[in-house]
């Protein structure tokens, strides 16, 4: 498990966003957003609806285009980059709303997921050739063990819409997993999570962070979840960044109090 002292020597961060920005006709979603994310970290992304953080997950892959400003990854400016290229740079994500395929078996989808990685093509595949054969037991293989690593080998061949919410969120977390990333982006994982299922998350998280030695970005509400689970958070405000660092800085803040949990409850 990667300590502060790692994290904070890091040479060059993993993202980077510089004066990020993002308008709708006048409504301007994220404005001049500056700030790093680090190899190893678990760095939180907070802020009352509307404050533009979803809009900046779509930003750094490559689903809405940048306005102004710049976004890096590894030193590589990915403003504009295509979702595919992004993704092949070793970034995946989940979203708010679950995007599983449901009348597929939670193997499926993984497996789905995983050709992503495979050269072989459509005819190679048809015609049975030894490389679509290797590569086809090998994504099998590699699925199969994604399941396990997740907890989720029980329900290999169940439909994923008949999967309970939490087991529903940890297989969009394999799938993303199947892309092989070095980051990994969850749009709100713990949405619709009964308390119970918050705590396993936040260990299962941790668990995927070390096992598969990523980094990660989240989005989420729960606002005890995110300062448990986070190394560093940023707290959006009407699209500009309000507060930045660990999480008994940011709780403390006063802009964070007011204008995320709301002057009447501070």
């Amino acid at each position: 498990m990667s300590s502060a002292a790692d994290l904070s020597s890091s040479v060059m961060p993993v993202l980077e966003a510089r004066d990020a920005t993002r308008r709708f006709g006048g409504l301007v979603a994220v404005n001049q957003v500056n700030f790093s994310v680090n190899k190893g970290e678990i760095f939180g992304l907070i802020g009352p609806n509307g404050a533009g953080k979803t809009t900046l997950f779509n930003l750094f892959t490559g689903m809405q285009p940048m306005s102004d400003g710049h976004l890096f990854n590894d030193g590589v400016d990915i403003s504009n980059l295509k979702p595919f290229e992004i993704a092949d740079r070793g970034m995946a994500r989940t979203f708010q709303n679950i995007r599983l395929f449901g009348n597929m078996t939670a193997l499926e989808n993984v497996r789905t997921a995983k050709h992503h990685s495979t050269s072989s093509g459509l005819w190679s595949d048809v015609l049975g050739l030894p490389k679509a054969q290797r590569e086809r037991k090998e994504t099998i293989e590699q699925s199969w063990e994604l399941l396990r690593l997740t907890g989720l080998m029980h329900r290999a061949n169940d439909d994923a819409r008949s999967l309970p919410y939490g087991e529903q969120r940890r297989l969009e977390i394999a799938r993303a997993l199947s892309l092989n990333p070095k980051v990994l982006l969850l749009d709100e994982p713990a949405a619709g999570m009964n308390p119970s299922e918050k705590v396993e998350l936040t260990d299962f998280i941790r668990f995927v962070r070390d096992e598969f030695t990523l980094t990660v970005m989240l989005i989420e509400h729960n606002v005890k979840l995110v300062m448990s689970l986070c190394d560093r958070i940023a707290v959006l405000n009407f699209g500009q960044l309000i507060a930045l660092g660990e999480p008994h800085h940011v709780q403390n803040n006063p802009a964070v109090i007011e204008a995320y949990l709301g002057g009447e409850q501070a």
